[in-house]
């Protein structure tokens, strides 16, 4: 077991089993060619999400009280958001990665999955290794969140923008300060530190791991044997050393100082708890459309850097993040709401996570 199974066991959770995932966890569809393809909990059409999807979509339909994914940059909190549940990646590091075959060492860590904010919660404490304590509600009035119109907002489906806007109107009634700012060349800063620390160190994390779990598979036998032709392509970029050191060493001291910088200065500058967002830029969509490329708003876009663009940032700076369904105004999908936190502030985001939660659920129409 890994050491996170351990500390669930040892504090009486009962582990049901194991869930479908995107191949890997290198993707954000949950297609997995080996193993089938995860159907979304709200309708079996829909993309589900990933990489953790099937541990969302067991969450989601009841069949189990929570479950733990994995997060690298985004495969918590996106399917999470497509199911309509609460997914939480923690401040890197918070939780042990130990017993876990990492693709990423900077940015790879576990996460709840789970029904409520409070559940997450508790699970985050065991998790942490951290003492039972109550999760204290923060009062609206005291929440200041910020709203990153720029990147953030931009290209959204009609129906994530129509949710959205719905939400954040709900929380200004409530009393949630609410401001409009933005962190400048986020894009820049964060595509100088994404793909070059994941691709370097996912080569180097396989090898280790083939030569100490598989000594006899050679890396072009493990490469022959993956199912799924979109993990296989970028599975053997990072096996064939795309990534030079210098290109690397750059991308995970000087780059990814960059960008913690930029996240420091907007939260600390502009006194903001946290920062509110869609945790993806559009909705659940078909399977069978949808795969490789979706349309956004009559433009074709690469699925998987469309559904990750607003989750990668905080990944990548090693930032708190919790994703929690946002106010919809018709059936159809569910549309996820995230808040990202200063590093270290896990116990503070989920405070005013569960905060919004109340705020939105007060609003929200029954089914």
């Amino acid at each position: 077991d890994a050491e996170i199974v351990l500390r669930l066991r040892k504090s009486g959770a009962v582990i049901a089993g194991k869930n479908n995932l995107h191949e890997l966890a290198y993707g954000i569809t949950s297609a997995n060619a080996a193993y089938g393809i995860v159907q979304n909990a709200t309708d079996p059409n829909l993309i589900a999400g990933g990489s953790s999807g099937g541990t969302a979509v067991a969450v989601a339909l009841g069949l189990v009280d929570a479950g733990i994914g994995t997060d690298t940059g985004g495969s918590v909190r996106i399917p999470a958001a497509l199911n309509g549940v609460v997914g939480f990646r923690p401040t890197t590091g918070r939780y042990p990665n130990s017993g876990m075959t990492l693709i990423s060492t900077t940015r790879d860590t576990a996460g709840p999955i789970t029904k409520t904010v409070s559940d997450a919660a508790t699970l985050d404490l065991v998790l942490a290794g951290k003492p039972p304590a109550a999760l204290q509600r923060r009062l609206p009035t005291t929440i200041r969140l910020g709203i990153p119109r720029a990147f953030f907002y931009e290209g959204l489906s009609p129906r994530v923008s129509a949710a959205m806007e719905k939400s954040l109107g709900a929380l200004r009634s409530a009393g949630v300060h609410l401001v409009e700012v933005n962190i400048p060349d986020i894009e820049a800063l964060n595509a100088a530190v994404g793909f070059p620390v994941v691709l370097f160190e996912t080569n180097e994390l396989l090898r280790s791991y083939l030569r100490a779990y598989r000594p006899g598979l050679s890396v072009d036998a493990f490469l022959a044997s993956i199912a799924s032709s979109d993990v296989k392509a970028v599975v053997s970029d990072a096996l064939a050393g795309v990534i030079d050191k210098v290109t690397y060493q750059a991308a995970v001291t000087e780059h990814r100082d960059a960008l913690q910088g930029a996240y420091h200065h907007y939260f600390d500058q502009n006194d903001i708890d946290a920062m509110v967002f869609p945790t993806t830029p559009v909705e659940a969509l078909p399977i069978d459309k949808n795969l490789e490329m979706v349309e956004m708003n009559g433009v074709a876009t690469p699925t998987f850097p469309t559904y990750i663009r607003n989750t990668d940032p905080s990944s990548n700076a090693g930032l708190p993040g919790v994703s929690l369904p946002a106010l919809i105004g018709s059936a159809g999908p569910p549309v996820g709401l995230e808040l990202d936190g200063p590093a270290g502030s896990d116990r503070e985001l989920l405070a005013i996570a569960k905060t919004i939660e109340v705020i939105l659920s007060e609003q929200r129409e029954p089914r």
